[in-house]
């Protein structure tokens, strides 16, 4: 492909390529490559290992720490109910952090080598190649570093009975999340609402990208107005 001058090669390591497409980036970014074999981010062995994630490591890694945290404001006395709307409130913040990252961070526009690298990294790769099921979940060990400051923060907002259930249900929103967006691209629901998120997330991908952020829910789609027009209401446009 050709941007700029500049050849990306699909058959090396990507990551140091992408940065010098420039102005290029966001439409070579966005133009998918459908196929379920991933490309290769880095030369390195190592570095490559790191950005692989199996889907089943997300609950088997973190539901066990969402459990823990729960059962720390069970030991301070919280009732089930109150663990419940604590919890609940932790899902719903996730939801909001879920589109807020989804639409100011990872459709962030670059053009420098290091921000087109940046973005390629954390959110580009997914949408040139929205089929690769090693990168559709969140790498654990990047989890566990962004894990430490919204910890600190929860425990600054919240009492310290509170504070574990609210994080262990933003945490669980988390698995909830990267198990559903798995789901959406390599799962095949026939009805009801996994069917509607199929197909509301892959219109994200292959025909309005700057619409359409949420995965788990449209409710912020809603209430922020990014929410996708349908094909009538374009042909009327």
């Amino acid at each position: 492909m050709v941007a700029n001058e500049f050849t990306v090669d699909l058959n090396k390591a990507l990551v140091f390529q992408v940065g010098h497409l420039g102005e290029a980036y966001e439409e070579w970014v966005h133009q998918p490559i459908p196929t379920r074999e991933g490309p290769r981010f880095f030369e390195s062995d190592f570095w490559e290992f790191l950005t692989r994630t199996v889907w089943w490591a997300i609950p088997v890694i973190w539901l066990p720490v969402v459990f823990y945290c729960i059962s720390m404001s069970v030991r301070m006395g919280h009732t089930c109910l109150e663990i419940v709307e604590m919890v609940a409130f932790g899902i719903f913040i996730w939801t909001l952090m879920e589109y807020s990252l989804h639409r100011f961070l990872f459709h962030i526009k670059t053009k420098s080598y290091w921000g087109n690298t940046f973005h390629y990294l954390i959110h580009g790769c997914h949408h040139k190649h929205p089929m690769d099921g090693l990168r559709l979940v969140f790498p654990p060990a990047a989890t566990a570093v962004l894990c430490i400051p919204l910890w600190n923060l929860v425990k600054l907002l919240a009492t310290p009975s509170i504070a574990p259930a609210v994080f262990g249900g933003g945490l669980l929103g988390y698995v909830m999340y990267d198990c559903t967006h798995y789901y959406l691209h390599h799962g095949q629901p026939s009805s009801g609402v996994p069917k509607h998120l199929k197909k509301y997330h892959l219109n994200h991908h292959f025909r309005i990208q700057d619409k359409g952020f949420g995965i788990t829910s449209s409710l912020w789609d809603r209430v922020f107005g990014t929410l996708p027009l349908g094909k009538s209401a374009e042909k009327k446009k």
